[in-house]
């Protein structure tokens, strides 16, 4: 008999050690089947996300040259386009010409070859008074050089003035 209870627990001592094994190993299995199917996840949205952040049109970030041109004044500037999404930018510039100052903060969204959806500020002093544009309006390029001049041309005395951002 005492064989027997000996006998038992030893079989039995086997067979938990077994199962344990078994069922950790299984464990381990789906563990490595998971982590490598969330490795393929995370390279297949990082080439969504390089695809999506590609421009459709050239890139523009970088300097660009500013100029600001009335009956009364010529400003010359610079501006600097940064790319924060797809055809995207954030702009930022200043010109100075004596007393007159012409600055440019806000966004610009390239929606066309030609067009540039700008948000923002633009801020002018031309000869003691400030004017301050602050409603979305479009840069164009219409084909009479390189650069894209602002499309709300009329300031707030109601004479034409040309701002340009070269490229």
């Amino acid at each position: 008999m005492k064989k027997f209870i000996l006998l038992s627990s030893v079989i039995f001592l086997f067979s938990c050690s077994k199962k344990e094994s078994g069922f950790s190993q299984t464990i381990s299995d789906s563990t490595k089947i998971i982590e490598s199917l969330n490795l393929e996840r995370t390279k297949i949205n990082e080439r969504i996300r390089q695809k999506n952040n590609k421009n459709i049109f050239e890139d523009l970030s970088g300097q660009h040259s500013l100029k600001f041109s009335s009956d009364e004044s010529i400003i010359d500037g610079k501006v600097n386009l940064d790319k924060t999404g797809r055809d995207l930018y954030t702009i930022s510039g200043y010109g100075k010409s004596g007393q007159n100052t012409l600055m440019i903060e806000g966004s610009i969204k390239r929606v066309s070859a030609k067009h540039l959806n700008f948000e923002g500020k633009i801020t002018q002093k031309i000869n003691g008074k400030t004017f301050t544009r602050n409603k979305k309006t479009t840069f164009l390029d219409e084909g009479k050089g390189s650069f894209w001049r602002l499309q709300d041309k009329i300031n707030g005395s109601g004479f034409v003035e040309y701002i340009d951002i070269y490229f």
